[in-house]
């Protein structure tokens, strides 16, 4: 079984947690889509925006002396966009409706993003010349 199809798979078993979420995404730092479980977006603007996003709450994060970054979650007049990093290289990005108990969607997207981080991150050692 590849990362990819464990990340997928990853991405499924937390929109069955979570049946407010619309879309999951995870992505490498850089925005390039690893794997997607989402019906109406475009996963490569997602993937590109959410790295945009990233670079500047990593920055903002740093700046004001919080660390590194862990969580960013924006709040629409139509529901949330969270990201959340996922181990050195990844980030977990998920859409959810308004009604998302947010507290909720943390606990379980911070499991996911662990794993995911895990799964990626293990998937780029075995590739790398030792």
């Amino acid at each position: 079984m590849t990362a990819e199809t464990e990340v997928l798979g990853e991405l499924r078993r937390l929109r069955a947690r979570l049946p407010q979420l619309t879309g999951a995404l995870a992505a490498s730092a850089d925005g390039l889509v690893l794997a997607q479980d989402t019906v109406d977006t475009e996963a490569e603007s997602v993937a590109a925006l959410t790295a945009a996003a990233l670079g500047v709450a990593q920055r903002l994060a740093e700046t004001t002396g919080q660390g590194g970054f862990r969580e960013l979650l924006v709040r629409g007049e139509h529901g949330y966009v969270a990201t959340y990093a996922a181990g050195a290289s990844a980030v977990l990005t998920l859409l959810a409706e308004p009604r998302i108990n947010v507290g909720r969607l943390h606990l379980e997207a911070r499991r996911s993003s662990a794993r995911i981080g895990e799964l990626v991150d293990g998937a780029l050692e075995r590739k790398e010349p030792s």
